[in-house]
């Protein structure tokens, strides 16, 4: 008889989720925590924070992060300690990677993560090319768009760098190629401008280590939908066994206190105030998404 393999269910929110919005200088990175909890040491934990806040409803990390709640903050991080974990993604590195993702390779539900390509070296010369990388944001952003757009093609070359030898690949066949399938909501290309779905994926790949499957209790996210999630389980069930993702549910946060603990957490990860960087040093750190090693455990 066939042992069972042990899973784990853990809850996820993020803070810095600003649609594709993803170069607003003011909100430069996206957080995803998530928290290994079950309901009942959640609500201890939201009471216990409830009554520092000394409010009986809605309550943020903003409110955490005041100079008179940090020995709340501090004994909500010693509290969380080896039962959650914050991925972070810088916003600017994931656009530009997402360049060459998408018009230099076959994209898969593995970009945007560590089982996908490696396009630091590359990404990091376009950092600071913002009027590229905004002509590209304008370029992919397909909601509701029927036709294929030949201007916005034509301000991606015109202000593509020269300078940049990868971008010696991208012809515009390709882009408008790619293009095409956008428009027409090819299901097997995964959505540019979305860095909820390959910050889902890390996630799962983290809780898997060892083998174990994982359950994942989510906070409403219009990013997340049936079948991107289910084609972020395929492409990790296509590189590790046993397969990471047992499940996959969204909930209301309201009705759920470890997705409340989980939004605590990415809010105060996401605040990268000089105050907060000796204490989340340990726990987080702000990198690209294609890094091999760019999350920690709290």
């Amino acid at each position: 008889m066939t042992a069972q393999v042990p899973w784990i269910e853990v809850a996820c929110d993020e803070s810095g989720f600003s649609g594709t919005n993803l170069l607003d200088p003011a909100s430069p990175v996206i957080t995803h925590a998530s928290v290994a909890l079950d309901l009942p040491q959640a609500a201890e934990i939201i009471a216990v924070l409830r009554t520092s806040l000394r409010r009986s409803s809605e309550y943020k990390s903003n409110q955490l992060l005041r100079p008179e709640q940090r020995p709340a903050l501090e004994w909500l991080l010693t509290r969380l300690r080896g039962q959650a974990h914050v991925h972070a993604i810088d916003k600017t590195a994931y656009v530009a990677a997402r360049v060459f993702e998408l018009f230099t390779e076959e994209p898969t539900y593995g970009a945007g993560t560590s089982l996908g390509s490696d396009h630091a070296e590359d990404a990091a010369a376009l950092r600071h090319r913002t009027g590229f990388l905004a002509a590209f944001v304008e370029l992919t952003r397909t909601k509701r768009v029927r036709l294929m757009d030949h201007a916005a093609v034509d301000r991606f070359f015109a202000t593509m760098p020269a300078d940049v030898p990868a971008l010696r690949a991208v012809t515009r066949a390709r882009v408008e190629t790619v293009m095409q399938r956008l428009i027409d909501e090819d299901p097997e290309l995964p959505p540019p401008l979305e860095p909820l779905v390959p910050a889902l994926a890390e996630t799962v790949l983290y809780w898997s280590a060892g083998g174990r499957p994982v359950s994942v209790v989510h906070d409403e996210q219009s990013a997340l939908t049936p079948g991107r999630v289910a084609r972020v389980g395929a492409f990790l069930a296509s590189r590790v066994q046993p397969a990471p993702l047992r499940s996959f549910a969204q909930v209301d946060s309201r009705d759920d206190p470890r997705v409340q603990v989980a939004d605590f957490l990415a809010g105060i990860a996401r605040r990268r105030r000089p105050d907060l960087l000796e204490l989340l040093e340990p726990y987080t750190r702000t990198t690209a998404p294609w890094a091999a090693t760019k999350s920690s455990q709290v």
